[in-house]
Formats: C-alpha cells, sequence, structure tokens
C-alpha cells in the first residue's frame, strides 16, 4: 500500500507539471476585437453516477455539519436535474491574442464557510491576486500545492489575505487544519478565455477573435484513488485524507465567425 501510494503521488506531481503547461501558454497579446464571435454550450452527464462522493466529517461538527448529516459532499461531481455537470472548467487551447486578461471577480475570492471551500474551482490571472477570507470560527489552514506553495493559517474569522499567482498551471487546495474533506482547484491562466460550468452545465466564451480554435473541457475527476496522511496543525495527530484521480478532459474543434454565436456541447461519462 506504502509503494502504491507512493507511485500515486510521483504520477500526480507529473501530472501537475503537465497540467501547467496546458493551463501556461507565453506571447498572449491583447488586441481590440471589434467583431468578436461567442461560444457557448453545456457539459452534460452520461450514465450512472459514481458512488463514495463524500466524506466522514470527523471535526469540529457544530461548524461543519449544522445539519448533522455526519458526512460532507466532497464536491467532485456536481450534476445538475437536467444531467448538466458544474464545475467544468472550459477554455480555448494556445489562443495567441484577443481581449484583455480580466476574469469574474468572485473566481477570484475563496471563502472557508462550514467547512468548505467557495468557490470550488477557482480562476486566476496569471500575476493577478487570489484573496482569501474565513468564515468559519476556527482553526482552517489553507496547503496549496502545484503552480503555487503557500500554507496559509486563518486562525480568525472574515480576515482577508491576498496573494499574487505568477506561475500559470494548476493549483490543489487542502485544508491542513484538520478538515480532511475539504479540497479546491485552482487554474492560474494567461489568456482570458475560460469559464466555468454552472449548475446546468452552461458556459459561454465572449469576444472571441473570428477563426477556428480547439477547445477543451477540464474536469477535476471525481474518483477517490486512497487515502494519505496529513497532519494537524492544531492538534498535531496524523489524519488520513483522501487522495483523488487524476483530471480529466475533452477536445473539441470549433470555428468562430464575426458577431456570431457558436455552439460546442460536450458529454462526459464515467466509462472513458
Amino acid at each position: 500500500m506504502r509503494y502504491g501510494m507512493l507511485w500515486a503521488r510521483v504520477v500526480l506531481t507529473i501530472l501537475i507539471g503537465a497540467t501547467s503547461v496546458a493551463f501556461g501558454q507565453s506571447s498572449y497579446q491583447v488586441i481590440d476585437v471589434p467583431d468578436g464571435g461567442t461560444i457557448s454550450g453545456t457539459v452534460k452527464w452520461s450514465g450512472p453516477m459514481p458512488h463514495n462522493l463524500n466524506f466522514p466529517i470527523t471535526k469540529d461538527p457544530q461548524i461543519c455539519d449544522p445539519d448533522s448529516r455526519k458526512t460532507a459532499s466532497l464536491e467532485r461531481l456536481i450534476v445538475g436535474p437536467n444531467d448538466g455537470v458544474a464545475n467544468t472548467v472550459v477554455y480555448l487551447k494556445n489562443i495567441s491574442a484577443g481581449k484583455a486578461l480580466v476574469l469574474p471577480e468572485q473566481l477570484r475570492h475563496l471563502d472557508q464557510k462550514h467547512c468548505r471551500y467557495i468557490p470550488h474551482i477557482l480562476l486566476v490571472p496569471q500575476n493577478g491576486n487570489l484573496s482569501m477570507e474565513s468564515s468559519d470560527p476556527t482553526l482552517h489552514t489553507i496547503h496549496m500545492d502545484g503552480a503555487a506553495t503557500y500554507n496559509l493559517p486563518f486562525p480568525f474569522p472574515n480576515q482577508v489575505s491576498t496573494r499574487s499567482m505568477p506561475t500559470p498551471g494548476l493549483v490543489n487546495l487542502r485544508c491542513n487544519g484538520g478538515h480532511v474533506w475539504m479540497n479546491a482547484e485552482m487554474l492560474v491562466v494567461s489568456h482570458p478565455y475560460y469559464a466555468v460550468t454552472d449548475e446546468s452545465g452552461h458556459f459561454e466564451l465572449s469576444n472571441v477573435p473570428p477563426g477556428t480554435y480547439q477547445i477543451m473541457a477540464w474536469h477535476e475527476g471525481w474518483g477517490i484513488a486512497g487515502k494519505e496522511q496529513s497532519y494537524d496543525v492544531l492538534t498535531e495527530h496524523r489524519v488520513e485524507r483522501p487522495v483523488f484521480t487524476e483530471p480529466r478532459t475533452w477536445e473539441k474543434s470549433v470555428a468562430v465567425s464575426a458577431n456570431q454565436t457558436s455552439t460546442v456541447n460536450f458529454v462526459i461519462s464515467g466509462k472513458e
């Protein structure tokens, strides 16, 4: 088991490096886009839902479990009533020029509330700032690895902390305060043509220069590969937290015409 977990960590390190290459690109140029088009579509789930998407709440139940459910959703796969898949990142691959690098403010601000990361998927522009706070009256410690490495304590509620994100790529967020089910993913990106699907699986990319592109759908993955030892910085006890399987990607070609809307739909499943 120890060898298997070590190998899983090696594979994860390789995947993080590959993801940094995928999400980071150089020489993006900001230009005027007077005749830009729009790409709109959905990401839908097909087939049965996977199991084991929850994790036991083992600490601070009065804060983390106000509804006494005993378990927390890992939020790794959110499928809506019409099979739309939330929290999928859809983006254009290797676009070299376009609109200014501006992303929604709500995807650049992280809150820790009822021992959840809100939002679960973050998008931060390269060299931009991520702002963070905790609404919970307990110690949270955000541990980041990947394209950014921080270990940031939040001992008091409603105090905002910011960090710059100079390196593009994927950043994993976990809690080193013993709330082992808490997890989120952040993409630090070098161009603005990224969107996160909503509860219905819908996305939209606006003001895209006319041309033909490869459009990617990226999902963090929903499987649990096992557990790993972690450290609760408050109690100084060893705890176990889940290790997740690798992210999944899907790719299509899309042609964008001036002042027109192109439609791209993705269908994903656990069979792929």
